[in-house]
């Protein structure tokens, strides 16, 4: 009997599979969509590179059959900014999660898309630090129960699009893993775009979010990102918080612009200096 290849085997390190993450874990769903925009614009992948930091999502990296650079915790963008601009033949994309993005790595995250560096980052959030045990994250949302918050988190989540849009980005997206076609199409965009382009992805935690805040399992939560999500596509980001009395989760493609990226302003400084250089000097 013939057995039916996946057709994202391609994309995939199957060597190293079974992966690490939980049943019912969003990231693997987030890898499907990601392989599949890969598919669709049918770029060579040996120019695609993949930068992760540490944490569940940071695996990610390590499955993916493309270059990949596992880096330390919070520095996959300062990583991938030095790739991006030595390299700018490169599709270079930051794949890692709310944790490592938003907390140790916030820093680097806005100073990128104030810069607009050419990079693709994907966010994969599941409201906690998953992998060293559930810890609050910077998107834990306000009451959620976390091991370092067990009678309920009192700290402001961030609107991570609204933090990206904030800070420079041309291109700011927020599916869930319910929506799986949206996703593709989002990440597809994304590393389609010149400049600094973010992608927030939210999943389920089954195992330390769901549980501890006895939210059932996560085909439970996949019905309540259908029930719960709003589709409001350009609508301002600052709208777009998680923390809504409405309980709503707006998603949609929120921007997509166009500026000169960094390497494009550099580029243009030191024609310039150069060419008066050249006239100052009798050239």
């Amino acid at each position: 009997m013939n057995e039916i290849a996946n057709p994202m085997d391609k994309l995939l390190r199957t060597d190293r599979i079974p992966h690490i993450w939980c049943q019912g874990c969003g990231i693997g769903i987030s890898v499907n969509c990601f392989a599949h925009a890969l598919e669709k614009l049918e770029l060579d992948l040996d120019k695609v590179v993949i930068v992760s930091g540490i944490g569940c999502t940071g695996r990610v990296a390590g499955y993916l059959k493309l270059d990949s650079f596992h880096t330390t915790h919070g520095r996959a963008i300062p990583f991938a900014t030095g790739l991006a601009i030595t390299r700018p033949d490169l599709n270079v994309v930051v794949y890692s999660g709310d944790g490592d993005l938003a907390a140790i790595g916030g820093n680097h995250f806005i100073h990128a898309a104030r810069r607009n560096v050419n990079l693709t980052v994907i966010c994969v959030n599941n409201f906690n630090y998953a992998m060293t045990g559930g810890q609050v994250a910077p998107t834990t949302p306000l009451e959620g129960i976390a091991t370092t918050a067990p009678y309920g988190n009192i700290e402001r989540p961030f609107n991570l699009p609204f933090l990206a849009d904030s800070a420079g980005a041309v291109y700011v997206a927020r599916w869930t893993v319910y929506h799986v076609r949206q996703a593709a199409r989002a990440m597809a965009q994304a590393m389609d775009r010149k400049g600094f382009s973010f992608v927030e992805i939210l999943a389920p935690c089954p195992t330390l979010y769901l549980r501890r805040n006895r939210l059932g399992s996560s085909l439970d939560y996949l019905k309540m990102y259908k029930q719960k999500s709003r589709i409001m596509n350009s609508a301002p980001t600052k709208t777009a918080g998680l923390d809504n009395k409405a309980g709503e989760i707006i998603v949609g493609r929120f921007v997509d612009k166009e500026m000169p990226t960094w390497r494009e302003n550099y580029d243009a400084h030191h024609k310039d200096r150069l060419a008066s250089r050249f006239v100052a000097y009798g050239g």
